[in-house]
């Protein structure tokens, strides 16, 4: 099950199946010790546990719903001053059944017991506390009435387990300063607990709410009892100090390429409690060197890839600064107000240099400091604010040994503040959000950039009938600003093209020095008592909406249409435990009212008693107008393309998980055809140790594929060619698990991705009803390739002269990146780290796939080397 075994992002995510009416709430009593807490030592023999009953009566949520579960669980809940105490009794006539597995934290594998606390009781919030037979612990926020959850909160909070003769048991202590809730006499709270019995993928809970209820945490239990307690303030600081040593080729021509390096860091990390329910992050000089690297990628398209957060201080909350433009989880849904990735990006200047002249360019741009404010209010005011600021940074030249430096990414600050609050228990809910960002653009050489740019928006949902409906709008604006020479660049960036010669309703200013847009969102929703849920949307970007100073949007001036149709059984029946099957469509338009393109697909999916899952859909898009086609010429009408794809999944409990898949496309008049083929095992030979192996190919042609714009004696040409590309790549993982604190990770992906060009063509009627009428292919003597120069001549009117070049396209990129990690959490919230890396990258001009070869040419490839050392440790002064 592996993530999916985070028990309540499990539920969470199936309690979105909306249906029948949860049972009344029970009320849990807790009691306040009186004299020494107890032991967290995973033994439950303190005298302070026998001052209160056991709780049980745990009713099954799956695969079975409201049924008794297999084996009785019960617990209690003590408080003092500054914790709660929870206890755990999971019976299992069995115990050498139980499944015991080591994993890093927030990664929970095999049974576990669960708790979930509403302390704002908002009836939308739930910090859920979960771990493992094996004392692995797991953490999360739901929040939404449990839409979404974040894992990557942290709270630091001890947690021990221990085999007994009728089962297993756990201990949680839990410090107030890890929660957020009022300043009162006497309280009542949201609690939910739960139990996953892994064996059987079977999942209890105290308080049962159905698979297809409407939302979750609005659903769950009470705690009563609490009383004279005090919000506690937070108060941590975590310094850290780095040693770093970094080992690559020497190139003795290069005074910057010596072949070795070493670097001493420091700085620190703090969250600071302002209020009862605020919270302070701070970040001085972060360093993220224990990250791994991203994917390798190839993109031959016009638009920017969308990479993964992966660093601590901006993945911890994120849930709080997102404001996504599109529902859904397709392309789209990367767009978003925020994308922290821009913070402390590559630098965006690339200097060029001479004959005899070598560069030394900062891999990333520096983050002085960063902080966050987060929390929610009393009166249900959710709040999130993050402030950055990011050095100048310079390149240093070297030419015949006079050095000098250039600037090469400015002094830039980032802000971003995320409000919403809701109404009539979480029913209703309003927010906002609204980010900046400032260059101080003080050499000539960046007046490339936006010195200013502002975005914002405001949002709103309501839910009526019990949950039935929903309805949600968004509205965002944009506004950048600068010399006309970052205007330009903006209005010809790829999400907008506006010197395309076809279009009409925008055209390209060079005098402007700022560029305004808009978009938005409108939502409609149906689910409740029925297995039939359908809804759809209509969202708008105008063509000068930009985002990506501080966000993320690919392409503007477009309107899209989306239509959904579903229906899911989730009750066991015959050999099947589940299934679901959908429908959508879509359409798209542009701001001129040009149809560009319609589309839609049909999906299903079948989970069956073994735990094997199996999933298909075939998805028809129409014929499509192109704006980006050309890189701003105009627009290209695609031939319309039908795909399919299938996959399958074994049963995750056990040692050995295969999943795999495939898909398949076929453009119409054999404009293109691509097919992916993946899979991924898992083995897991001791508790302690797990191995995973996923190895993807692909290969795709195209007869239409970009090469360049020129402008020839024989007039503009728009030029293309039929490329032939074949990837593979292998993704490889192994985690060795001593303890629940201490794990050794390593990750390495092998990566070849090659791309043959041919059968050159110029655009001549980029919408011509026929396709052959819109390209004229060039043939025989009107190329010649020159292979000492790796170019092509084109003699297009065959007067013997060479009327235009073009380098050639044929590429070839090996990588081999690799990540080894040992991390140990030697007290709670202080970390060691020892990281090795190692980089293999090379690049040819040359298409062929040869596997054996290129295989072989990785490990020809000198590799990088960085070797480092990071030691945290927190002071707890709360």
């Amino acid at each position: 099950m592996h993530k999916t075994l985070l028990l309540l992002s499990c539920l969470i995510a199936s309690s979105l199946m909306f249906g029948q009416t949860a049972p009344d709430k029970k009320v849990y009593q807790t009691k306040r010790i009186q004299n020494i807490p107890p032991v967290i030592d995973g033994a439950i023999d303190d005298p302070a546990w026998a001052t209160i009953e056991w709780e049980g009566d745990f009713t099954q949520y799956e695969p079975y719903q409201n049924v008794p579960p297999t084996f009785e669980t019960r617990f209690k809940i003590l408080f003092d001053d500054r914790n709660l105490y929870v206890a755990f009794h999971a019976y299992d006539p069995s115990p050498d059944s139980i499944v015991r597995r080591l994993s890093r934290r927030d990664d929970g594998q095999g049974d576990l017991v669960a708790i979930q606390f509403d302390s704002y009781y908002d009836m939308r919030t739930g910090f859920t506390f979960m771990v493992t037979a094996a004392g692995v612990k797991i953490d999360m926020i739901a929040v939404n009435d449990g839409q979404t959850e974040d894992a990557t909160w942290d709270p630091v909070w001890a947690a021990k387990t221990s085999i007994v003769s009728d089962g297993w048991v756990a201990e949680m202590q839990i410090p107030f300063t890890q929660l957020r809730f009022a300043d009162k006499a006497n309280h009542i709270w949201g609690l939910q607990v739960a139990r996953h019995l892994f064996r059987k993928k079977e999942t209890s809970l105290w308080q049962f709410i159905p698979r297809n209820a409407p939302g979750w945490v609005h659903l769950i239990g009470e705690m009563h009892g609490l009383s004279n307690i005090a919000p506690k303030k937070q108060f941590d600081i975590t310094p850290y100090g780095l040693a770093q040593a970094e080992k690559y080729e020497k190139i003795p021509a290069n005074p910057f390429r010596t072949g070795a390096s070493q670097m001493l860091n420091g700085g620190l990390d703090a969250k600071i409690g302002l209020t009862n329910n605020l919270t302070l992050d701070l970040s001085v000089n972060p360093d993220f060197g224990q990250v791994e690297a991203d994917p390798s990628v190839v993109n031959l398209s016009a638009y920017e890839t969308f990479f993964e957060e992966k660093r601590p201080f901006f993945i911890e909350g994120r849930n709080i600064m997102n404001f996504n433009l599109q529902p859904g989880d397709g392309d789209g849904a990367a767009e978003n107000l925020f994308y922290s990735r821009r913070i402390g990006r590559r630098p965006q200047y690339n200097p060029g240099v001479g004959s005899g002249q070598f560069i030394k360019t900062p891999i990333n741009t520096t983050i002085i400091g960063a902080a966050k404010l987060t929390g929610k209010t009393d009166r249900g005011v959710s709040i999130g604010i993050m402030e950055s600021l990011t050095s100048r940074e310079f390149a240093e030249l070297d030419s015949d040994g006079l050095r000098s430096h250039k600037q090469v990414e400015p002094l830039t600050n980032y802000f971003a503040a995320r409000v919403s609050k809701d109404f009539n228990k979480g029913n209703t809910i309003i927010g906002g959000m609204l980010t900046a960002v400032n260059r101080d653009l003080n050499d000539a050489s960046l007046r490339f950039l936006h010195r200013a740019a502002y975005t914002g928006g405001g949002d709103f949902e309501y839910n009526w009938k019990d949950k039935t409906y929903t309805l949600r709008v968004r509205l965002v604006f944009s506004h950048v600003g600068g010399d006309s020479l970052a205007l330009v660049r903006t209005q010809r960036s790829p999400a907008r093209y506006y010197q395309r010669p076809d279009a009409d309703h925008v055209s390209l200013d060079s005098t402007r020095t700022s560029l305004s847009g808009h978009g938005g969102a409108i939502e409609l929703w149906k689910g409740g008592n029925s297995k039939l849920q359908f809804g759809g949307f209509i969202e708008w970007k105008s063509p000068g909406l930009e985002l990506n100073d501080i966000g993320f949007v690919r392409s503007a001036d477009e309107i899209l249409q989306v239509g959904y149709l579903g229906y899911r059984e989730t009750q066991p029946k015959g050999f099947v435990l589940s299934w679901r099957i959908n429908a959508n469509q879509w359409t798209v338009w542009d701001f001129s009212g040009k149809l560009r393109q319609p589309g839609g697909n049909f999906n299903a999916n079948i989970q069956f008693k073994n735990y094997w899952s199996f999933g298909t859909g075939i998805n028809m898009q129409g014929a499509t107008w192109s704006s980006s086609a050309l890189r701003g010429g105009p627009m290209l009408y695609l031939p319309a393309a039908i795909n399919n794809w299938l996959n399958f999944g074994t049963d995750s409990r056990k040692k050995l998980r295969i999943n795999a898949g495939w898909t398949i496309q076929k453009g119409a008049s054999n404009h293109s055809f691509s097919r992916n083929i993946y899979a991924g095992l898992t083995y897991r030979p001791l508790p302690s140790v797990s191995f995973s192996l996923n190895p993807q190919y692909s290969e795709s042609k195209n007869n239409l594929q970009f090469v360049s714009n020129l402008d020839t004696p024989l007039g503009k040409r728009y030029l293309n060619a039929k490329i032939d590309q074949q990837t593979l790549s292998l993704s490889l993982r192994a985690n060795l698990n001593l303890t629940p604190d201490l794990s050794i990770q390593y990750w390495g992906q092998p990566f070849i991705s090659t791309g043959k060009y041919s059968e050159f063509k110029y655009i001549t009627e980029p919408g011509a009803n026929k396709y052959a009428n819109r390209f004229k292919t060039l043939s025989g003597n009107q190329v010649v390739f020159q292979s000492g120069s790796q170019q092509y001549q084109i003699d297009e009117n065959r007067d013997g002269l060479t009327d235009y070049t073009i380098r050639n396209p044929d590429y070839k990129a090996l990588a081999f990146l690799s990540n080894l990690v040992l991390r140990w959490e030697y007290r709670p919230g202080s970390t060691l780290f020892l990281v090795w890396s190692q980089g293999r990258n090379n690049y040819f001009t040359d298409g062929a796939f040869d596997l054996p070869g290129d295989a072989r040419a990785l490990f020809d490839i000198y590799p990088q080397n960085i070797f480092l050392i990071k030691l945290s440790y927190r002071i707890g002064l709360s």
